[in-house]
């Protein structure tokens, strides 16, 4: 089944609410998650699932939510995707566990093939499969510093790596991802990033302030990568201008430093192509992929260079579960998904039609300072009308307003100002027409 041949129930244009949101059975989850389950993994909304289908998301009182951010950018082909379901079940009858590193299995080997195929370059690939996108970075760091005997690691500005311990040394926020959790990781620079909104910067002129942050603070002979995202997801989607990541990418391939492209959250068809990198004419050395590689099972990949990959000596990589046969079978129905079908097409129409809507509601309301991002990864930033600086509080306003009528959003930004949209490529144009509304009407309550 095609992610786009979903049942009837799925292609419902609005949410159905029963009770008052929470409800009074999430209200009661809730109690015992706060009696029972660390404050560190914190919440958004206190709505708690049941089951889903397509966009929708039901809870335990039987609200039925349009779900904007699919688990951050996890469900992109749709919850309860069939094709998944039938692949992992059946895997689930043949064998769950053996640990790829011990006794090997196919499809673990396949998906490896696939991401070589699919992952920019033609250059012979070699591909590693961990847990989740924060051990997809580790594991990143490592071979670079391997194959270059170098230490030091540069992330840009308004980054978001994971939370693990050298992930969280690269992220940007400090606040709520490394208070009090040091000392981090040495050897981890961050520099100045593009973000066309804030710096006005073209590609060029951003480009040669990080490379020069990079050559005077850092040096390239202790650099031993560079790894970016190629559209921001944490820092609110920032698209960098034109010829940016091109000229970032030259720099370190002339100065010897592995050029990483995170795209945890941006690839495997989120932006309408494989990999956003596509859209910046970049061929990473290497290329972190999690999140919607799986449709909601575990698994994350390492893929790249085959001499960058094959640095690591034998046994210096690898975990008990990483590509776990049940997530690899997972995987490999979403590759066959996003190969057979328009997905594509799809996250491409989803970005016409939330650009189209909220260009709109922005001539409407000024403090929509800026709409940004390619295919279904869209976001806009909420600025002091007449500056982009920051329109503090309003966007957690937005989302809360949309939760209360249905609509499930996510917040972003350094500064806590963006919306962003994730939707699953079953999301209609009607649905977001709807969620369209709700905003426009949240924005005319709060702003």
């Amino acid at each position: 089944m095609s992610v786009l041949d979903i049942p009837d129930t799925a292609v419902e244009p609005e949410p159905l609410l029963r009770t008052e949101i929470p409800g009074p059975r999430s209200r009661e989850l809730h109690a015992r998650r706060v009696a029972a389950v660390s404050r560190g993994a914190g919440w958004a909304l206190p709505v708690y699932i049941d089951s889903a289908e397509g966009p929708w998301l039901i809870d335990v009182d039987g609200n039925r939510f349009l779900d904007l951010g699919s688990g951050i950018g996890v469900t992109t082909i749709g919850h309860r995707n069939r094709s998944v379901i039938a692949a992992a079940a059946e895997q689930l009858e043949k064998v769950t566990h053996t640990l790829f590193t011990v006794t090997p299995y196919e499809g673990y080997v396949r998906l490896a093939e696939l991401l070589a195929q699919k992952t920019p370059g033609t250059h012979a690939k070699k591909s590693l499969f961990v847990n989740s996108g924060a051990e997809a970075v580790e594991n990143a760091v490592k071979i670079a510093r391997r194959h270059t005997g170098r230490r030091a690691v540069a992330a840009l500005d308004h980054a978001f790596h994971g939370r693990t311990n050298l992930a969280m040394a690269m992220n940007h926020k400090a606040v709520p991802y490394a208070t009090g959790f040091g000392p981090l990781a040495p050897d981890v620079y961050r520099v100045p990033n593009s973000y066309p909104y804030r710096d006005g910067l073209s590609g060029e002129q951003a480009a040669a302030r990080t490379i020069a942050y990079l050559e005077q603070r850092i040096g390239a002979a202790d650099l031993a990568a560079v790894i970016a995202e190629p559209i921001q997801g944490e820092g609110g989607f920032i698209v960098p201008a034109e010829g940016y990541l091109a000229a970032l990418q030259e720099w370190a391939t002339a100065n010897g430093v592995v050029f990483i492209a995170d795209e945890i959250q941006s690839g495997l068809g989120r932006t309408g192509t494989w990999f956003a990198a596509e859209h910046f004419g970049l061929v990473p050395d290497l290329v972190l992929t999690a999140k919607g590689i799986a449709a909601g099972l575990p698994l994350a990949g390492v893929t790249g260079r085959a001499e960058i990959m094959d640095a690591a000596q034998p046994g210096g990589l690898g975990g008990t579960f990483g590509g776990n046969p049940v997530s690899i079978a997972a995987a490999l129905a979403v590759f066959a998904e996003l190969e057979r079908g328009d997905h594509f097409a799809a996250a491409q129409r989803i970005g016409a039609t939330l650009r189209k809507g909220l260009t709109a509601l922005a001539a409407r309301h000024p403090v929509i300072g800026d709409v940004r991002g390619h295919g279904a990864m869209i976001a806009f930033e909420l600025s002091v009308p007449g500056t982009n600086e920051p329109r503090q509080g309003l966007a957690p306003a937005v989302a809360e307003s949309a939760a209360q009528r249905g609509v499930l959003l996510l917040t972003a930004g350094s500064d806590g100002n963006v919306i962003r949209f994730l939707p699953t490529l079953a999301t209609t144009d009607a649905q977001l027409e709807h969620a369209l509304t709700i905003i426009d009407e949240a924005l005319a309550a709060h702003a």
